[in-house]
């Protein structure tokens, strides 16, 4: 099985691919782990961007999607932009699509702590929060 963690910051996705297979896990080489929104008001662009979102995931083989949840309302409210390319990810009917909230995903890793510190995964820095989201949703499974 294969999981896509998403945060979205801004006007981009960003990507970690991570596959269990008998309790183990394995971080995936993407060959895009930074996707950009770009002409959030057009909707040939929207199109192509969900278009691209989607063909990443068919050629990844990748069965579960899981996106942090960003507020809705606060200081820390998400932007515009970043509840469009949500919800451009939550209409691709090929993959299952979950939110998890931030209280969600600090209990889950408290439950199950991560194996290895995140520095050591290889991943860059900006992907932790992707990271973090993927391997919290595949434990459940």
């Amino acid at each position: 099985m294969i999981t896509c963690g998403i945060e979205i910051k801004s006007n981009e996705a960003i990507l970690c691919l991570l596959s269990k297979d008998n309790g183990l896990f394995q971080i995936i080489d993407c060959r895009q782990v930074r996707i950009p929104l770009i002409q959030s008001e057009n909707s040939e662009a929207m199109r192509k961007y969900q278009f691209t979102l989607k063909k990443l995931f068919e050629d990844y083989k990748v069965s579960h999607v899981s996106i942090r949840e960003r507020p809705t309302k606060g200081k820390f409210v998400g932007s515009s932009v970043g509840f469009k390319i949500e919800t451009a990810i939550q209409l691709i009917d090929s993959v299952e699509v979950a939110l998890v909230s931030n209280g969600d995903l600090k209990e889950i890793i408290k439950e199950n702590p991560l194996p290895i510190h995140f520095s050591d995964t290889g991943l860059k820095a900006f992907q932790e929060g992707a990271f973090s989201v993927a391997y919290a949703t595949s434990t459940r499974f």
